[in-house]
């Protein structure tokens, strides 16, 4: 970014936040204030733009369960083979004898993918579950 398209402003922030916000900068590596609140408006934009309905988005679903739950495998299978459009890929791992860890990376309509990834973070047996995405431009 050039220095001709930065543009300052002010921002006022009581005491304590802002010492909450400078140990927050410490503790993620920031090289000062501006960087950390430049990823910030830039992560609530990603989270703005994707509430549009129609907007093209990618990233991924993360699901955290117990494969010995009743037919857990069988529900998440049979709901990802209906949505086989919208999957890029999947990773499955085995953490121990009881719990499994599944990555679906995806891509399509916010709304689609919204209502795919609640419906499989929403079942029984999932323990764990969240969908992160990224506008598509």
């Amino acid at each position: 970014m050039s220095d001709s398209t930065l543009r300052r402003f002010g921002v006022s922030m009581d005491e304590s936040l802002l010492a909450q916000f400078d140990e927050l900068i410490k503790e993620k590596g920031y090289e000062n204030r501006s960087e950390a609140v430049r990823d910030l408006v830039r992560n609530a934009l990603v989270n703005q733009s994707w509430e549009d309905d129609e907007q093209d988005v990618a990233g991924s679903i993360l699901l955290f369960y117990d494969h010995h739950q009743t037919d857990v495998m069988q529900e998440l299978t049979s709901i990802q083979h209906d949505m086989h459009h919208a999957i890029l890929a999947t990773t499955h791992f085995h953490l121990d004898h009881h719990n499994c860890l599944e990555l679906i990376v995806v891509k399509g309509k916010a709304k689609e993918l919204r209502g795919f990834s609640d419906q499989m973070i929403s079942m029984k047996g999932v323990k764990y579950g969240k969908f992160t995405v990224a506008p598509v431009k």
